[in-house]
């Protein structure tokens, strides 16, 4: 094999990066967001920051919004679920206890972060609504159901329709009302002192 020839083997078997390696990358990637912002986020710096070729980062994401808005999606996961305490209060407190105080300070960033791309790029708003707003409607809407079900909640009750929109405002109005990033804890008392009451009244 010639010199050449091993200089080029790497890459040209190289078709598709792994799984493992496409996880640190969206990782970089949504690390560079908190820190920078979208606008300062450029795919040479994700290229410097993962040793990864701008040619490799444009082979499998066509653009930078494309490469964002799949970060944001891996990202996303179930956090409902088999939630069934017998009460709304159990469930939406258990559903609070399966966050992690580390991740909410994470999404609240990236938040911050895509604020004004997303009124741009449409794929991404989609992507962070995914992310923060909604990772599972089924299960969310499952409880409030069976909070109807149970005589908990009124069913024309009409602060049922927003109640994605009262759990998010807690997590994006803190830092800014407040200076402090949302944890737990004060999730618990958000949901003891304003969204059980909007149902229960």
């Amino acid at each position: 094999m010639t010199v050449t020839e091993q200089a080029i083997t790497p890459r040209t078997r190289r078709s598709r990066i792994s799984p493992e390696r496409e996880a640190e990358l969206y990782a970089a990637v949504l690390d560079l967001l908190c820190e920078v912002g979208y606008e300062a986020l450029t795919m040479d710096a994700v290229a410097t920051r993962t040793r990864c070729s701008k040619a490799t980062l444009y082979r499998q994401w066509t653009s930078k919004p494309e490469l964002v808005a799949q970060a944001l999606r891996q990202t996303k996961g179930s956090v409902v679920g088999d939630i069934d305490t017998g009460s709304l209060r159990g469930d939406f407190h258990q559903l609070v206890g399966r966050l992690d105080d580390e991740q909410l300070v994470k999404e609240t960033a990236l938040v911050r972060g895509l604020i004004h791309a997303v009124h741009t790029h449409p794929d991404l708003l989609r992507a962070l609504q995914d992310l923060i707003v909604d990772p599972d409607p089924p299960g969310l809407k499952a409880i409030l159901r069976r909070a109807v079900s149970r005589g908990e909640v009124r069913a024309d009750c009409p602060a049922l329709e927003y109640v994605p929109y009262v759990l998010i405002g807690a997590l994006v109005a803190r830092p800014l009302v407040g200076d402090r990033p949302p944890d737990r804890a004060f999730l618990l008392h958000y949901l003891d002192a304003v969204v059980l009451p909007s149902l229960t009244a």
